[in-house]
């Protein structure tokens, strides 16, 4: 496939399968508890990104390295693996609890404001903070307003869209701590580390608060598998394809597009419908995030 097609035509076909995942999602959270959905879902990205990890070893060549460097490389994978697998795990979980008490669409533009939460977390950590970020912070702010007011200006938030929101936090601080361990271990490793942390950790949650109800994961087996394997496996693998040889701020601005298809899924296969307001909201989040990863021109002027 041509680089240039490549570039566009991968990145959107992963926002595609994220967006409306959210409906998956949504048909989920009707028949299964959060927990168990999370770790039934988590467990099947895993071993799909197990097989991929295996298919990669096997086609690249092995690097020698001493039993004292393979020890060190598994412990900081063990860590990060660890680490990020528990808070992906809180993520997900007030993910699934709010888009059961809130739309596939507004779920996955109010999940779109980590995008915009992850620089200004960055300021705790002595990072500058671009005027183009605040100027989508302003944005995604009144978006924000217009997804939470009505005309008489009554808060309409539920508990789910805060739910979404607590999940957009949490998942900032989970992109940072990505950022900080795949400095030291293997991205995709990395990731199925994670769904496997996260996978076990939510099972045993599911065991004592949800029981074990097999009936319900068999009932949910086509939205498990959708969220497991095409999201979390596809999704990711096709993330990576096309960060490859692509440009990273084509690419990311492409892969924002997935709010957007929460929403158009969310509208033709259940059937939601947003007031005008909260369309326009909805139109300023996506502009957020836009913003916010339009590339740096001084860094874009350097490198000339």
């Amino acid at each position: 496939m041509n680089k240039k097609v490549k570039q566009i035509v991968l990145p959107l076909l992963a926002a595609f399968i994220w967006g409306s995942a959210f409906v998956a999602q949504k048909g989920g959270a009707e028949v299964l508890g959060a927990l168990s959905f999370n770790w039934t879902r988590s467990l099947t990205a895993a071993i799909c990104l197990l097989i991929l990890v295996l298919l990669l070893e096997k086609r690249s060549k092995p690097e020698e390295k001493s039993p004292e460097d393979v020890k060190k490389d598994r412990r900081a994978l063990f860590e990060a693996g660890l680490v990020v697998g528990t808070i992906l795990a809180v993520g997900s979980t007030l993910q699934q609890y709010g888009v059961g008490l809130t739309t596939a669409g507004k779920a996955g533009f109010l999940t779109a404001l980590y995008i915009v939460l992850v620089p200004l977390f960055g300021l705790f950590l002595g990072k500058r903070v671009r005027i183009v970020v605040w100027m989508g912070v302003g944005v995604a702010v009144a978006g924000l307003y217009f997804l939470s007011f009505a005309a008489g200006g009554v808060p309409v938030f539920n508990s789910g869209d805060l739910l979404v929101i607590a999940c957009a936090l949490v998942f900032a601080l989970h992109i940072l701590a990505i950022d900080h361990y795949t400095k030291k271990v293997d991205g995709i490793k990395l990731s199925c580390a994670q769904f496997f942390v996260a996978g076990f950790e939510l099972l045993i949650a599911a065991l004592i608060v949800e029981g074990f109800p097999l009936s319900d994961i068999a009932d949910c087996i086509p939205f498990i598998l959708y969220t497991g394997v095409l999201s979390s496996g596809v999704g990711y693998t096709l993330q990576i394809l096309s960060q490859k040889d692509g440009d990273p701020a084509v690419v990311s601005l492409l892969l924002s597009l997935e709010s957007f298809f929460a929403a158009v899924s969310g509208a033709v296969v259940l059937g939601e419908r947003l007031s005008l307001r909260e369309y326009l909201g909805c139109a300023l989040m996506l502009c957020a995030v836009i913003l916010v990863q339009l590339p740096d021109k001084k860094k874009a002027s350097s490198k000339r």
